[in-house]
């Protein structure tokens, strides 16, 4: 199986010790994404700004490894304020349809400076792999 760590020049990059994405065959999986800058700085917002933030790192970590939003097939959310649940699905129903990817959230659970945070797993378009 061949891996490898794509990377372009509009991949969120952070100073901490992981990679974006890792390219695993077909599979593509994509590291914690939240609200940051390109240089992985926190960009504090109400938890909507954080939510369409994060989810547009993942879409730019996706490009690079030649992805779209619709090849994902997992997600892993994280919701900081149980309060946001509701606002978050009818965000995740904006950038994800059916049919939709397996899920997990979990509340409660991030610090005080993150409101959400997402992790996916993607499939390499046919013709890709």
């Amino acid at each position: 199986m061949t891996v490898s760590y794509p990377r372009d020049p509009n991949t969120p990059v952070s100073h901490l010790p992981f990679s974006p994405v890792v390219v695993a065959g077909e599979l593509v999986l994509i590291s914690g994404q939240a609200s940051v800058d390109e240089t992985g700085q926190i960009v504090s917002d109400t938890f909507e700004g954080e939510f369409r933030r994060s989810i547009e790192n993942v879409r730019k970590v996706l490009a690079a490894a030649g992805c779209t939003l619709a090849d994902v097939i997992q997600t892993r959310n994280y919701v900081r304020d149980p309060a946001d649940v509701p606002l978050y699905n009818q965000l995740y129903r904006e950038y994800f349809s059916e049919p939709f990817p397996t899920r997990t959230t979990i509340t409660n659970c991030l610090p005080p400076a993150l409101k959400y945070e997402i992790e996916a797993v993607a499939v390499k378009p046919k013709g890709q792999g």
